[in-house]
């Protein structure tokens, strides 16, 4: 079938109009719901380490196109252009549905209502527009006297779309390795990764994951600190148990129950003391009684325990181990926790054990930093959360009349709490990232997961709000998260987007 000069003249117009509806539509939708297309350009696997200048160049362009468009002796230079873009959005469409371990939430519009594989479709639909336009184009201007060569347009076709695949496989290998290793607190929030299981109601708050495995779930209770609840894999009470202490005349004040099943730990680093016992008759043995005092501490296997405990030559924080198969020995590192202020407030957070990995793991409160250590307290590596605060940010007093030092106003919590699980790490963490909307961080606790393995970011995930009441502790067991929130205990299912990571 063949055309006449008017016929494709036409053409050409009819593409040059729809080529300007769609990029002005396009340019000023984006600009007049700017906040929301930077918040979608976060999430984008290719594109969220350069959304800051994606998100002015991307609409500057599509408007630079427009005008070029409606001027005739750069109508050819337009649809190259045009070509061009369309090119770059398809290529990007492609690596999102077949090279991304996620795809995010589509562009805004009216294009929102269509699919990636429609838009996909839509896409190829216009590039296609565009050949046809800028042959016809060069067809008219052949039988007008202008002698383009049509070597020159396969050149100039063959050149831009080599540029575009190139361009958009660079941005995506550069945005991966910028987010996953030199992220400045950009996250990425696949869809619904976590899926809620079961929900009970415990009908009180002072409950706390004591520990786990395949098919229970022991929750402790600081106002009963010897009361154990043992759920089953769906959340139903089985049991409740009270512990039974060979030796109970101790000056209790912070009991607190560790379980490694088979076997248990009742521990108070106040006294201190450690008792030891199975959870088959919930019978504990003081095996450990004196000795350093300490705030926290984590089971490693039955025969040790990782605790943070102070030095007895500055009063500084300390990393230790404490053996009971040699006489509970206890095995310090004072390299581990890093000094900044007082060390001691500065050195606040969490100690974490990964069985999996057999490695210590202790996070920073104050700071976005963490350290993985062996059981013999070596050093493997320290890494870094996304949160940009490296110092602490603390105001901290000496009360002479009481001989103490105390926050004079509330600290700036980094990370509020985390759990271990493989070569995964959890944090919840307390700082809002780039692009992110306050509505999502009034409504719910970000997770935000690392690979230990890798020491890389690999994304974030919202736990919501019940009852108003946000995420209390959490924990991971293989495939299930469990979650204190209020008074209720939930098991989500983590979908493969998780669980894959695990090695």
């Amino acid at each position: 079938m063949k055309f006449s000069l008017r016929h494709k003249s036409i053409f050409i117009e009819a593409v040059c109009m729809l080529y300007i509806l769609l990029f002005v539509y396009a340019a000023t939708s984006k600009l007049f719901d700017f906040e929301n297309f930077q918040v979608q350009l976060g999430q984008s696997p290719l594109l969220s380490a350069f959304t800051d200048w994606i998100s002015i160049l991307v609409p500057a362009i599509e408007y630079l196109i427009c005008v070029l468009i409606l001027v005739p002796k750069l109508r050819l230079v337009g649809l190259f252009a045009a070509y061009g873009l369309m090119g770059m959005f398809t290529v990007y469409i492609f690596i999102i549905l077949h090279y991304t371990s996620f795809v995010p939430c589509s562009c805004g519009g009216v294009l929102e209502k269509l699919n990636w594989n429609q838009h996909l479709i839509f896409n190829i639909f216009f590039v296609i527009l565009a050949v046809l336009a800028i042959f016809f184009h060069f067809s008219n201007n052949r039988i007008t006297g202008n002698k383009l060569r049509l070597r020159t347009i396969f050149a100039l076709f063959f050149g831009i779309t080599i540029c575009v695949i190139v361009l958009v496989i660079a941005l995506f290998l550069m945005s991966e390795n910028i987010i996953h290793y030199h992220n400045k607190l950009t996250r990425r929030f696949p869809h619904t990764p976590i899926h809620t299981f079961a929900n009970t109601d415990l009908k009180l708050n002072s409950y706390y994951i004591a520990g786990g495995n395949k098919e229970h779930i022991y929750l402790g209770n600081t106002t009963a600190p010897l009361l154990i609840t043992v759920l089953n894999d769906k959340l139903v009470q089985i049991e409740k148990k009270l512990i039974d202490l060979n030796q109970k005349d101790l000056p209790f004040k912070g009991m607190k129950v560790i379980v490694q099943a088979p076997y248990f730990f009742a521990i108070d680093g106040t006294v201190p003391c450690v008792y030891r016992g199975s959870v088959k008759d919930w019978k504990a043995k003081l095996i450990k009684k004196g000795g350093e005092y300490f705030t926290t501490a984590e089971a490693i296997d039955s025969t040790a325990i990782a605790v943070c405990t102070y030095s007895s030559k500055n009063g500084e924080g300390v990393l230790g181990v404490i053996h009971f198969n040699d006489n509970a020995k206890t095995i310090l590192n004072p390299e581990i926790l890093q000094k900044q202020f007082d060390g001691v407030f500065d050195t606040d957070g969490q100690l974490l054990y990964s069985n999996g990995l057999k490695r210590i793991i202790y996070l920073y409160a104050y700071r976005n930093q963490f350290t993985v250590a062996d059981t013999s307290l070596k050093i493997d590596f320290r890494g870094n959360t996304i949160d940009t605060i490296s110092h602490a940010k603390l105001s901290i007093v000496k009360v002479k009349s009481h001989h103490q030092r105390k926050f004079s106003k509330p600290p700036l919590f980094v990370n509020k709490n985390s759990t271990a699980y493989n070569n995964l790490l959890f944090v919840n963490s307390a700082i809002p990232g780039r692009y992110e909307e306050d509505q999502m961080w009034k409504e719910a606790s970000i997770i935000d997961v690392y690979d230990l393995s890798k020491n890389s970011y690999l994304f974030s995930f919202c736990i919501y709000n019940i009852d108003g009441k946000k995420l209390k502790s959490f924990f991971v067991q293989n495939d299930k998260l469990y979650a204190l929130i209020g008074n209720h205990i939930i098991e989500y299912n983590l979908d493969k987007r998780i669980t894959s990571n695990y090695k």
